[in-house]
């Protein structure tokens, strides 16, 4: 508390404005924080709130263990950015098992604007890991009784940041084989390092019940990795955008976590060298990515959140700055859907800062185009204008035969079409709305089911706002339509939103005939 220049009020105001961001009711004051440095443990989710208050104040990441706190079920948890590339590892396949075991209870986490700040200061200052070459097939410990994230505590009282385990340090054999160079203390490629413990169950076995994303019991590792399985998981990468694109994030969404959990984590459990091993990094974060991609779209947004977490840490330990921009921008295309611009704004920012300009053209228009989303939301105009304009430079640089990222491909003159469509709604500028949503329609792939519903919303919200009553209701129908196949909360809340734009003319036939369509559908308005 010294060091964080924290008075006992001080604390306690801080924990509890931040449970409130969390729907929290907490009413905690200075004795509450006399009663914790005498012993005295904080219920629920509270000591994970408390980590993270000193987090934020101190700029490393610490846990309720580190500061003498019994562990809990955390609002943290899957939201630590790992010091290393082993803890990053057992952190992210913590959360594939949790995932696939409990899902349901995984949708409930909530969405955290605070939890953005330590992971994006992080990424950007961060240096890649080195090395990332692995030797032997070790695996993560057996979990451990009553763990729990970010950290396991044993009771004793809130105590100094810092006291006992240093913040970020995995615990010893986590990840034991992982950036040692090749014969340091490992057996020969395909054994167990020396020392390292061996979980009993191997992959499809039972898991264990505590509730530590990185303690749970892993698959048995494979031996090497070759390119062969990294070509593998960057086809199931298109296979699954694919699927997203077309039907929703819900169709294909359990599966990928389930390709996730048993095959790209024995991979990364394997024996690789470095090149290699930057190569399976990365092909596992864009896979990560999509978990995360997924769950937004079917509003688990604090899954999402984790998830595109975990993904830019690992593009880090991959040396894939690039990417890592890119999982930066989809955080920050959540923030602007859940309502946050600033934070969407700052996410863009932290991006194109990280990613300089050595990218693509397309890339950095994608970029600039993510920061004129979160201005746009805000109602900033003058800073959407210049966004929206610095992104159309940058596309307008791009030259046939310009190497492009196949995951930045999709930004084309159909993208940013919409993006400038998005924007124009949001700063009530309707008729070039109208002209930059049809602009992406005409333009946009059938493939691409999901955005040109996003896309035909925008325009039928423009024309309903420019009086044109009966050709936004025919818009409005079509979209409900297409909603309804699809698996995809998004896609139904921008029905929704439509919906609620249309309720001051419920009373008029073309609206009546909107809401009588929907209802035979069984759509829920």
């Amino acid at each position: 508390m010294a060091e964080a220049g924290f008075s006992h009020a001080g604390l306690a105001r801080r924990v509890d404005r931040l449970g409130q961001e969390h729907g929290l009711d907490l009413r905690y004051d200075k004795t509450s924080v006399t009663r914790w440095l005498r012993g005295q443990q904080p219920r629920g989710t509270t000591p994970a709130l408390i980590a993270e208050v000193f987090t934020q104040r101190l700029g490393r990441r610490l846990s309720a263990q580190d500061l003498g706190l019994d562990a809990c079920a955390p609002v943290y948890a899957g939201l630590e950015y790992a010091a290393g590339a082993a803890e990053a590892v057992d952190i992210v396949s913590g959360l594939w098992r949790k995932d696939t075991g409990n899902q349901a209870e995984l949708r409930k986490i909530a969405f955290s604007p605070a939890g953005l700040v330590v992971p994006s200061r992080d990424w950007l200052i961060g240096a890649v890991d080195e090395p990332l070459h692995r030797v032997g097939a070790t695996t993560a410990p057996a979990a451990t009784p009553g763990a729990g994230l970010p950290g396991t505590g044993q009771g004793g009282g809130l105590r100094a940041p810092g006291a006992g385990n240093s913040p970020g340090t995995a615990a010893p054999g986590h990840g034991a084989a992982l950036g040692r160079a090749p014969g340091a203390g490992h057996a020969a490629p395909g054994g167990p390092a020396p020392g390292a413990r061996v979980p009993a169950q191997s992959r499809g076995g039972r898991r264990g019940g505590a509730q530590d994303l990185r303690g749970a019991v892993p698959p048995a590792a494979p031996g090497r990795v070759g390119a062969g399985d990294i070509a593998a998981l960057r086809a199931v990468g298109d296979l699954f955008r694919t699927l997203d694109h077309a039907y929703g994030g819900g169709h294909a969404r359990q599966a990928l976590v389930r390709y996730l959990e048993h095959e790209a984590e024995p991979m990364l459990r394997g024996s690789y060298g470095e090149t290699q091993g930057r190569r399976l990094f990365a092909a596992v974060a864009d896979l990560t990515r999509l978990a995360g991609w997924t769950s937004y779209d079917i509003g688990a947004h604090g899954l999402a959140q984790r998830y595109f977490v975990q993904a830019l840490r690992l593009t880090q330990a991959a040396g894939d700055r690039v990417y890592g921009g890119y999982v930066l921008v989809t955080m920050s295309r959540q923030a602007v859907h859940l309502g946050h611009g600033r934070e969407a704004v700052q996410l863009a920012r932290v991006a194109q800062q990280g990613v300089g300009t050595a990218a693509p053209p397309a890339v950095r228009a994608l970029l600039h185009a993510a920061e004129a989303r979160g201005h746009g939301v805000l109602g900033e105009t003058r800073a959407c204008t210049a966004a929206l304009a610095r992104a159309e430079r940058a596309f307008g640089a791009a030259r046939p035969g310009d190497e492009v990222p196949s995951w930045a491909r999709f930004f084309d003159e159909a993208q940013l079409a919409d993006e400038f469509g998005h924007c124009h709604r949001d700063l009530g500028q309707h008729r070039a709305a109208v002209a930059q949503a049809e602009r992406s329609l005409q333009l946009r792939a059938a493939g691409y089911a999901r955005s040109r519903l996003f896309c035909r919303t925008v325009l039928a919200c423009a024309r309903l706002a420019l009086g044109e009553l009966d050709t936004a209701c025919a818009l409005g129908a079509e979209v409900v339509r297409q909603a309804a196949d699809m698996r995809s909360v998004r896609a139904a809340e921008y029905a929704r939103d439509f919906a609620r734009r249309l309720d001051p003319y419920r009373d008029t036939a073309a609206a009546r005939a909107f809401f009588t369509r929907a209802v035979a559908l069984g759509f829920a308005l």
